[in-house]
């Protein structure tokens, strides 16, 4: 079997791709809604001066508003109704999860199945609602005191125009949303991390331009510039490396008889991925840290001097902001892998059908050997993650990188860009197995 999946893998090809119809409609619904999202970075929320906002951003665009702005895929700088992106369901997922770990009639309801997950997940949305109606009011009030040197970011500051703000920030997250929840039924890949993909894929070309104008007016030097080109491509082949290395445990079934004939005594194996949690971790943190320093960055100076003094040592490069960065990445580390892989529930779905790790009892002692090695797994991974996110800090801190292009970025990028590629191959070896099954009852009934 593994050598038949093996072959089918490397016959997969363009031709195999335009004979596979459903993949072909699932591709171009997913490049569709991937094209709304770009078109809705581009409508305004009504009352905005966008001459303020350009002139704001062109000053303060190389620390955390440039990168936030990066994740959003320039809807942050230009105010556009998708200003805060995904990151209020992504945050709403993050305390939904948590409460899920910790409340005893959540994870119960996550225990009942398909119904437990519609409940949770309609949980999610009401948060959502909630998170991105206090941030869009937060983001009004910033506006409001917004100031470029052309003048105010808003015309007519006042109620109506943080009522229409808000509403037209909640209706941008839900919106994006329901986009993010139909690809991911509907067309190929996860759909929240495509929408976040799409941004961060739409705003480098101009950071790299930018750069490049940088280097030829003189304002950096061309040899730092290939630094970082090479530095960027060889932190995609690390992050590729990292992402597909895997621990195998092997698992053997016993011999069994059935009448005269004997069945199983093969062995197989359980693949443990060093990364298990993907790139979750890092949109996690980024999404808790980046939303309420932007907010005061929003405040353009003013406010409480506690305020100022937080705003500093947030800053990119401040030790207070890097602990928390690699904490926050390492804490979602351990906390997802968690989720995603029971080691008991593992152990007794071995024990159920006979399987066992060689020279450990099924059982309990089989999900302690589990836990002990993806604990040792998960360590590593998060090393990883955290030297791979925190890089780009340095580089902003140390040598001025006007633009946020590395660590966190290249991770969604190559990351999600992996998952959607295995996904359209494994929607191809169905298609090509199917095609197999087709042919072998056409000649059945021939003969």
């Amino acid at each position: 079997m593994a050598s038949a999946a093996e072959q089918l893998a490397a016959n997969m090809n363009f031709g195999a791709l335009a004979k596979a119809k459903e993949l072909q409609s699932r591709i171009w619904f997913t490049l569709g809604v991937l094209i709304i999202y770009r078109i809705g970075t581009y409508i305004p929320i009504p009352g905005i001066d966008p001459g303020v906002m350009s002139d704001v951003f062109t000053q303060q665009g190389g620390g955390l508003l440039g990168m936030l702005n990066m994740f959003s895929g320039g809807a942050l700088g230009r105010m556009s109704i998708f200003a805060l992106n995904i990151m209020p369901y992504i945050s709403a997922a993050i305390i939904m999860q948590l409460m899920t770990a910790v409340s005893p009639t959540l994870e119960a309801l996550k225990k009942e199945g398909e119904t437990g997950r519609k409940k949770i997940n309609q949980y999610t949305r009401y948060g959502t609602v909630l998170l991105a109606t206090v941030q869009g009011y937060g983001l009004a009030v910033g506006l409001e005191g917004l100031q470029g040197s052309t003048g105010m970011a808003v015309a007519d500051p006042g109620l109506y125009f943080r009522v229409t703000t808000v509403i037209s920030i909640v209706c941008g997250v839900m919106f994006l949303m329901w986009l993010g929840e139909q690809v991911t039924s509907r067309g190929v890949g996860n759909g929240i991390s495509l929408i976040i993909f799409a941004g961060i894929v739409a705003e480098l070309p101009r950071a790299l331009a930018g750069t490049l104008e940088l280097g030829r007016t003189g304002a950096m030097s061309t040899l730092f510039i290939l630094f970082l080109l090479i530095a960027a491509i060889g932190i995609i082949f690390f992050i590729v490396f990292m992402e597909r290395a895997q621990r195998r445990v092997i698992v053997q079934y016993p011999k069994r008889q059935v009448g005269n004939r004997m069945f199983g005594g093969e062995s197989s194996h359980l693949p443990l991925k060093l990364n298990t949690a993907g790139v979750i971790p890092a949109i996690f943190a980024s999404s808790l840290l980046l939303l309420p320093v932007t907010l005061i960055g929003f405040s353009g100076g003013e406010g409480p001097g506690w305020v100022q003094v937080l705003a500093a040592l947030l800053g990119h490069g401040q030790p207070l902001y890097m602990i928390l960065y690699a904490v926050m990445i390492a804490f979602f580390c351990f906390f997802y892998t968690a989720i995603v892989f029971n080691p008991e529930e593992t152990a007794d779905n071995l024990k159920k059908y006979g399987g066992f790790i060689p020279g450990i009892r099924p059982g309990k002692n089989t999900a302690t050997y589990l836990d002990f090695v993806l604990t040792r797994l998960t360590t590593i991974g998060a090393i990883y993650l955290v030297a791979v996110c925190l890089l780009p800090e340095f580089l902003i801190a140390n040598y001025s990188v006007p633009f946020y292009f590395g660590g966190t970025s290249l991770l969604i990028v190559v990351t999600v860009t992996m998952d959607t590629v295995a996904q359209i191959h494994s929607h191809l070896m169905q298609h090509q197995y199917e095609g197999l099954i087709k042919k072998a009852k056409l000649r059945g009934r021939r003969g």
